[in-house]
């Protein structure tokens, strides 16, 4: 089924979004202090996913009534979930594969068997969703939300995280 990600916009902006096209960044890097095989690694998504027993879901509603924002909020994956635990909501993304198997969007099983196999030191015990349709230098992320999940992933000391964009 396919997913049309302009849906919810007024129509007059539509034809604006649609010419934009892709615009690529350097990616966000920084050195590794610990090796690898050492390291804790933290896993993050943009696929809005969330405990469907104890977390809200994203604000979607809001989004529909106010196309160009994005629910900035994140929600907290243990290590530990399992598929019935997991509920997703995104108005930019088919989530249905999320749902059949949550690890394409945070790849949880595959890092597990990385940390079994010693490539990579530990796997986190928590990790992070977001819902990735966000305004470019959005307030709330960088006032409050950014660094309240940097502050998790100091204090749980993780040295490495990586982005599964969905």
């Amino acid at each position: 089924m396919p997913v049309d990600s302009f849906k919810f916009l007024p129509r007059s902006f539509r034809a604006g979004f649609e010419s934009v096209g892709f615009q690529a960044e350097a990616p966000v890097w920084s050195p590794l202090a610990t090796p690898i095989g050492q390291a804790t690694v933290a896993l993050l998504t943009s696929a809005g996913l969330y405990l469907k027993a104890s977390q809200p879901p994203f604000d979607v509603e809001r989004e529909k009534r106010e196309p160009l924002w994005g629910d900035s909020t994140y929600r907290i994956i243990p290590r530990d979930v399992q598929q019935d635990d997991i509920a997703a909501e995104h108005l930019h993304l088919n989530t249905r594969d999320f749902l059949i198997d949550f690890n394409v969007a945070l790849p949880i099983a595959a890092f597990s068997r990385l940390e079994a196999e010693g490539a990579i030191g530990r796997l986190a015990d928590e990790h992070y969703a977001f819902m990735g349709f966000q305004a470019r230098g959005a307030k709330e992320w960088r006032t409050r939300y950014g660094p309240e999940v940097v502050q998790r992933l100091k204090d749980a000391e993780v040295e490495a995280v990586v982005l599964a964009p969905a």
